[in-house]
């Protein structure tokens, strides 16, 4: 339905977006690398504990969302974190595996290139803690298992410190130990929630590129320690590493309004500070967003939380609250001046140029 030079994509929405923005979601691998299927925690449990659960209708709306490959990560903090690692992935193995015909486990550079073109969606699976690292060889078992991304801290543990700790540990002699290991595996090292010292720390140690998965800029939301300084940024790309912006709002501004404008603004800055090449999504939200939660899964959340974290009434954003937000946010980055290529680079070509590289083998990182 062509309305103004806009279309009406999906008609139970009645959201109309241009052709432009449908034409660069369509022909892009759409990388979200820190995308939940749901924030529902517990209708993905029953999900991933019984995938029959798991229906065509559920699928075709992530796939709408014009996402192709989504980083659905966790962190496990209490109790024992081995074990409740090794469930999370072996979960993730088991539903993956019994709806293989809508998802592809990704494992390696082919299957980021194989994703969109066999019309399935991408998992990457990661962690959003390394406690479960109790030695190196839980690296190796864990790189078996399918996982290939890991975000060294949450909170502070035995590999560095965590953002929220006032303390700004930073990396261990055993956490360089690890970022060694992960490295040789090609396991990505995620800084995500890292203190600034472990930050930089990680970096230096690290011989292959760097992420932030999910993360916005300190220089606009200044005293967030969740939110990246400007020297993380500028040696995160001095590796080659990219920074996915999340869409979550106390880490998109400390006061109101906030909206979508906000958000861009983060990406401005970022392509301001090192270039539009180390840009990425990030959302740290579910498909629905956060606001839309039957309550008492949200209270849950956000007693799980930190108090510095700063959340609000509000935790979406209006216009990035919603599953096809990411043709909003396309739009976005069009009216801020993007060109296309650079568009198609910040949807998923910069993490699919940084995986690439680290999870290259010994010596094929230049072909790639």
């Amino acid at each position: 339905m062509l309305q103004r030079g806009r279309f009406c994509l999906f008609a139970e929405s009645g959201l109309t977006y241009s052709a432009a923005t449908i034409e660069l979601i369509q022909r892009s691998t759409v990388i979200d690398m820190l995308g939940l299927l749901t924030l529902n925690y517990p209708k993905l449990q029953s999900w991933i504990a019984q995938p029959a659960r798991f229906t065509a209708q559920d699928f075709a709306r992530l796939r709408a969302s014009g996402i192709t490959i989504f980083h659905p990560a966790v962190g496990f903090t209490d109790g024992n974190v081995y074990d409740a690692s090794l469930r999370d992935i072996t979960g993730w193995n088991e539903f993956i595996a019994c709806h293989s015909s809508d998802f592809l486990r990704i494992d390696s550079t082919a299957h980021l290139q194989q994703a969109k073109a066999s019309g399935r969606l991408g998992i990457v699976i990661g962690q959003q803690n390394s406690l479960h690292f109790r030695t190196l060889e839980d690296v190796d078992r864990f790189y078996q298992l399918g996982q290939r991304v890991s975000q060294l801290t949450y909170d502070d543990n035995a590999i560095g410190g965590g953002s929220t700790d006032p303390r700004n540990v930073g990396l261990t002699a055993y956490g360089a130990q690890i970022v060694e290991r992960m490295n040789r595996l090609g396991m990505a090292v995620d800084v995500s929630h890292c203190s600034d010292r472990t930050t930089l720390d990680a970096i230096e140690a690290s011989s292959k590129p760097v992420l932030v998965t999910h993360s916005n800029c300190r220089s606009l939301v200044p005293g967030s320690r969740r939110c990246k300084t400007d020297e993380a940024i500028r040696k995160i790309a001095s590796t080659g590493g990219v920074m996915g912006i999340t869409g979550v709002r106390p880490f998109v501004t400390a006061k109101e309004p906030t909206t979508i404008e906000n958000v861009l603004d983060h990406y401005d800055h970022v392509a301001k500070l090192v270039g539009v090449e180390h840009l990425g999504v990030g959302s740290d939200i579910g498909l629905d967003g956060y606001d839309a939660l039957p309550e008492p899964v949200r209270k849950m959340l956000h007693a799980n939380y930190k108090a510095s974290y700063g959340f609000r009434e509000k935790d979406d954003i209006e216009g990035l609250n919603h599953p096809k937000r990411t043709y909003d946010l396309t739009e976005g980055l069009i009216r801020r001046g993007y060109s296309d290529a650079d568009i198609t680079l910040i949807l998923g070509g910069n993490f699919q140029r940084a995986l690439t590289k680290i999870w290259s083998a010994p010596g094929e990182a230049k072909a790639a």
